[in-house]
């Protein structure tokens, strides 16, 4: 039988109807919507753009429309959840509540994969856009031995390094400061990319356009995994389950809008790019939006604007995504399946400080050091999986939990949580077998990791062998 967690045990051991062993409640639904925005609104457009266009062409418009579609409705689910079971875990808790704990063990396990090479895929992004930014303002460049990894020609990517640790900095010193960073970061970058735009669709070309789509479906479908990355991080908002004001109301509300104003932002972002050079020209070039807007213009100071901004909404991510990583982790440390120090709540800032630290130090390693494009498509397909499994716990809940205090459902239950799986399965198919096999193994180690550490430490398991060893002394009870 699996262990299942309730969702009352959850919420009543979070405290996250009440204080939330120690954090503080100050995001309202202005600072969550920011913070949501600021978590997915970063390398995917400024930097995976043009990736995904080498796959699709100008069809990669297409793309972002099938990534969202896959995202809404796992995005519904994740509402419903959220607004249920308020806590930090997120995804990792809503599969305790619905499928047990070996699950959201690899659940975690994932997320720590989707995170971590989140956080420093984001951070070399980071550093493109420093240099094209320093490049504008003063033609000048770091030395590509600082600025690149061993694997693409450097020594070690320091810009990547420095915007983890800024991140770590403004974290650790509390979550009201974060959320005003945050929102702050996402109106800049909202009204550069609105900018960007404009200026796209002032040399707007239908012949760019043409052909629509090289690569035919296969493209399209390969444009589409390519694109998901850059939906990447809504699932965040949930991790402020304990520091948001009114969770049950804000949590479902933030996580609808924001979907729908980065789908339709993605969406103008790329039609103004390809529409404006055509798609040959966008596809596989670094900084491709400043590349645009220098072209349009004829001049180096709109590129630099743009530069500025991806610079602004790249450091944003960073935040946003650090901030979910560690509040998984002290969500997991919680139920004892890691080790206790990155559940440690500092009283003076309320937040926890010691995982904080742990988390930047360890994924400032692989920023600073490792080529992460070979890796790029297992995290694609564990954040597949995750949504997958959030999809079931949905389905799981409403059966298990009926009477379940839920501010938001998904509607058409249970259509729209079955093709959230269907579509997660079709994008982790289109990763390739490769990937699978990665996947396979990693899974693989994380099982290991929760046999050898987390089932036998899990405080669920001592709550329940506490339970069974006072049984004997009570009477007997009638079945």
């Amino acid at each position: 039988m699996p262990r299942i967690k309730s969702p009352h045990l959850l919420l009543a051991e979070s405290g996250a109807d009440r204080a939330g062993h120690g954090l503080r409640r100050t995001m309202g639904l202005f600072q969550l919507i920011c913070f949501g925005i600021g978590a997915i609104v970063g390398t995917g457009i400024f930097v995976g753009l043009s990736d995904s266009v080498a796959q699709a062409g100008p069809a990669v418009v297409v793309s972002f429309v099938l990534a969202a579609v896959t995202c809404v409705f796992t995005a519904l689910s994740f509402a419903e959840l959220g607004g249920a079971i308020p806590v930090s875990g997120s995804s990792y808790s809503f599969a305790y509540a619905g499928l047990g704990e070996s699950t959201a063990f690899l659940v975690g396990w994932c997320l720590l994969l989707e995170y971590g090479i989140s956080i420093s895929a984001v951070a070399v992004g980071w550093s493109q856009y420093v240099n094209e930014l320093l490049h504008s303002l003063t033609g000048l460049q770091l030395p590509h031995a600082l600025s690149a990894g061993p694997g693409d020609g450097g020594i070690v990517n320091l810009p990547a390094v420095i915007v983890i640790a800024m991140a770590a900095v403004l974290l650790v010193r509390g979550v009201r400061e974060s959320a005003r960073a945050t929102a702050a970061m996402a109106a800049v970058k909202l009204a550069i990319l609105l900018a960007f735009c404009a200026i796209g669709f002032s040399a707007f070309k239908d012949g760019n356009l043409v052909p629509f789509s090289p690569a035919g479906l296969g493209g399209i479908g390969a444009g589409t995994t390519a694109a998901f990355f850059s939906y990447i991080g809504f699932d965040a908002i949930t991790t402020a389950g304990e520091e948001a004001k009114n969770p049950r109301r804000d949590i479902p509300v933030a996580i609808l809008v924001c979907m729908g104003v980065v789908t339709l932002l993605y969406c103008a972002v790329a039609l103004a790019a390809i529409g404006a050079i055509g798609g040959g020209q966008v596809a596989g070039r670094p900084a491709a939006l400043s590349y645009v807007v220098n072209q349009v213009t004829g001049s180096t100071v709109g590129g630099g604007v743009i530069a500025f901004g991806a610079v602004v909404a790249i450091a944003s991510v960073v935040l946003a995504v650090m901030y979910g990583q560690t509040r998984i982790l002290m969500s997991m440390s919680r139920d004892g399946l890691i080790p206790r120090v990155f559940e440690k709540v500092s009283p003076r800032t309320a937040t926890p400080v010691a995982g904080t630290l742990i988390v930047a130090a360890v994924f400032a390693l692989p920023a600073a050091f490792a080529s992460l494009d070979a890796v790029m498509n297992l995290c694609t397909i564990g954040m597949l999986a995750i949504m997958a499994v959030v999809n079931i716990a949905v389905l799981a809940l409403r059966r298990r939990e009926p009477a379940l205090a839920r501010t938001f459902r998904v509607p058409l239950h249970p259509v729209l949580p079955l093709l959230g799986v269907g579509f997660c399965l079709y994008l982790m198919y289109e990763t390739g077998w490769t990937t699978w096999i990665q996947f396979a193994l990693f899974l693989v180690v994380g099982l290991l990791v929760y046999l050898g550490y987390g089932r036998r430490n899990s405080t669920l398991v001592r709550d329940l062998d506490g339970a069974a060893d006072a049984v004997p002394e009570r009477e007997p009870q009638a079945v």
